[in-house]
């Protein structure tokens, strides 16, 4: 055989062995990172795939092996071959324990000492007993594992769009340095979409908290966006800052077709929708909707958490999306059981009794109406709820509103958690702009995607506060809000209904007070039995939620109120101590949503504006005594979960022995001359009549 003929023989199976190795390489399924190759797979069944996630972890994907080493790790190193020269790359646990069976797993590694993939040349399934490789694959010459990649930015024009670089995170993920926005805009949106440049011909971004509403004004702020649903960056050419109503393009970068990014670590969970119309209202929450006859059926879905609620209704207002005057239905599901039930909104607050009358929000059934909801369908898979329920067009019940079919309604939803009784708590997810639903339509609608879940970096609770000071006799009892996730849920691991006590001007702080001496209480949480919302007079007793006025008589009678209640004679509770209100409020273009963006308590107290009603505090004097138990609790009498604890202690000195590790010791004059000047511009500007909704 001549050289020549030795050549191409040799040229040809050069070709075959490439055409194998690269069909080998995984097509389908999700993007996983930068493909390396299968396990040259020796003995017990070792096999699999491997990707390189970033620069320091690899994934395995399909990986098998029967567990019957007598000392096998994964192992790595440097050298030409696997060999005793390497070391061992712990399991997908992070622990370097003799590895066990393994049928078709999928799990990443990282390797030791951030070690970097390009710094070895294999990745092994090896033996240290016999010295035996039962399996290894290696990393090609020139090898560039995934990155973040840095990308232009975004040019400043007239509506203020303007930004720093636009990091490429990972395959799903973009965060935009420095971003900068008027939000003067009615329709604009972050938008992608396929083609040479940005065009209405795209889709909406939720913005970095999961809306898909119209975004809001940014000053120099750092976001990160997620594509939504299962959309990667392999899937768009272009992102936009984009004014849907006009069709312009305030600002927008180009994605090149080769990125090679990690991949992300997102979960998507596809979810099939029964009805035929679909309406995206948030990241974790969808509305669906078919009418037929005289009814409508309405499916709610949404990734919450167990003890959460989803909320839908048609709004108060026929001009705007508004909750007073809303009728609702608020959605759950308990154990075994789903429920759907209607509610009525009267006021922005929870169901209290106003002269005999319950307001709030309040089931139908409590306020004289009928629960019209009926439920039809539910179930719980992979944390999302999926809730189906009927009602009829146009209900029986006076208080419900009517679905018309003869033009676009405006809605209200939210998201929030149940209290203790399943009761909706103050909402924490909820839109800020108009939104108008279509009920009747000719051809279904639907721009519903898949919805996502990734491990959420929970932001540390604000400093809990803590008023431990022998010389402190007095203290001052404001109302202010409760602060998100990082205020009152997170100091006192209770729900919120959007207020909570500011006891010298600190957000529930814990007290300290000595039996046998006497204290002063000057309340101002509002002295006015009409309102439900601003009615809060200050109770102290051994229960930690509050809201004594709420409970029914058995739940009552198990409760030690110690002070700020008298009974009448018949036996009902009366309480003693309500005064003026004097109320911390956000700022008018301050939204709430962002509270936990603050670093601090004092950096988000700083924003708060005050407004006091004129008039002296109320006084609640109290004296501990032995009887009183060690921990008592200060809170509203008309709502729940608005205060915290009171310590009550024999003498300071022993306290501090228990374990107080860090006195507080305050400005009382301060917080005095802020309210003080509250009150002065009270009384040259009247009495604040009407106080706003947080």
């Amino acid at each position: 055989m001549s050289q020549n003929v030795r050549r191409q023989i040799w040229l040809v199976c050069a070709i075959l062995a490439l055409d194998a190795v690269v069909s080998q390489k995984p097509e389908d399924g999700p993007y996983r990172g930068k493909y390396i190759g299968k396990f040259n797979s020796y003995h017990h069944q070792a096999s699999g795939d491997v990707y390189a996630v970033d620069e320091y972890t690899f994934l395995l994907t399909g990986f098998n092996y029967d567990g019957n080493g007598v000392d096998t790790f994964f192992w790595s190193g440097a050298s030409n071959r696997p060999g005793p020269q390497g070391f061992i790359v712990p399991d997908e646990f992070g622990k370097t324990n003799i590895l066990e069976r393994y049928f078709n797993k999928d799990f990443t590694l990282r390797l030791p000492d951030n070690k970097k993939i390009t710094e070895v040349k294999w990745l092994a399934i090896y033996d240290l007993n016999s010295q035996n490789n039962f399996a290894d694959v290696y990393i090609p010459e020139d090898f560039e594992p995934p990155v973040p990649q840095k990308g232009a930015s975004l040019s400043r024009n007239n509506q203020g769009v303007g930004s720093e670089g636009i990091d490429i995170l990972d395959s799903k993920t973009i965060r935009i340095q420095e971003f900068s926005y008027n939000g003067k805009g009615s329709q604009v949106h972050f938008w992608v979409g396929v083609g040479p440049s940005p065009s209405s011909k795209g889709s909406k971004v939720p913005d970095e908290m999961g809306y898909l509403d119209p975004i809001r004004a940014y000053d120099k702020e750092t976001i990160t966006l997620e594509l939504p649903g299962d959309m990667t960056i392999f899937d768009i050419d272009w992102f936009s800052v984009y004014d849907v109503q006009t069709k312009e393009d305030l600002g927008s970068i180009l994605i090149s077709d080769d990125l090679n990014v990690p991949p992300s670590l997102v979960k998507v969970t596809q979810h099939a929708d029964s009805l035929p119309n679909c309406r995206q209202l948030h990241k974790d929450y969808r509305m669906s909707w078919e009418v037929f006859g005289p009814q409508i059926t309405i499916q709610l879905a949404g990734n919450v958490h167990e003890d959460e609620y989803m909320a839908f209704g048609l709004s108060g207002s026929d001009s705007k999306s508004q909750m007073q005057n809303a009728d609702v239905v608020v959605t759950y599901i308990e154990g075994h059981q789903g429920y759907a039930v209607d509610y009525d909104v009267s006021s922005l607050a929870p169901c209290v009794q106003v002269l005999g009358e319950n307001k709030g929000v309040c089931r139908d059934d409590v306020v004289g109406g009928q629960d019209s909801f009926q439920l039809h369908t539910f179930s719980r898979e992979n944390g999302i709820n999926t809730i189906t329920f009927r009602r009829m067009l146009i209900s029986p019940d006076k208080n419900d509103k009517e679905f018309l079919l003869d033009r676009s309604m405006y809605i209200i939803w939210a998201i929030g958690r149940l209290d203790s009784n399943n009761e909706p708590t103050y909402h924490d997810i909820y839109p800020k702009r108009d939104i108008m639903i279509a009920f009747n339509t000719s051809e279904p609608v639907n721009d519903c995607f898949s919805f996502t879940r990734s491990e959420a970096n929970l932001k540390d609770v604000w400093e809990k506060s803590q008023i431990f000071d022998r010389s402190i006799r007095s203290f001052s009892a404001t109302l202010g809000p409760a602060g998100g996730k990082r205020g009152y849920q997170g100091i006192t691991g209770h729900v919120s209904n959007g207020l909570a006590w500011y006891i010298n001007g600190l957000l529930v702080p814990e007290l300290w007070l000595r039996r046998g001496l006497t204290y002063s209480f000057k309340v101002r949480g509002g002295n006015n039995p009409h309102s439900p919302e601003f009615y809060h007079p200050f109770v102290i007793t051994d229960e930690p939620r509050g809201g004594f006025d709420r409970l029914s008589d058995a739940k009552q009678s198990e409760i030690r109120v110690l002070a700020g209640v008298e009974f009448t004679r018949r036996g009902r509770p009366k309480p003693t101590a309500a005064g003026p209100l004097c109320l911390a409020r956000h700022p008018d273009n301050q939204d709430r949503r962002l509270d936990d963006n603050f670093a601090t308590f004092k950096k988000f107290n700083r924003t708060l504006k005050w407004s006091c009603e004129s008039g002296d505090p109320a006084t609640l004097e109290i004296t501990p005594n032995s009887s009183w138990p060690d921990v008592v609790y200060y809170n509203s009498f008309t709502h729940a979960n608005m205060g915290w604890k009171i310590h009550i202690v024999d003498s300071y000195s022993a306290s501090a022995r228990s374990g107080v590790a860090s006195i507080l010791r305050l400005d009382a004059a301060l917080v005095t001359a802020t309210i003080l000047m509250s009150l002065l511009g009270g009384l040259v500007s009247g009495v604040w009549s009407s106080a706003r909704r947080l």
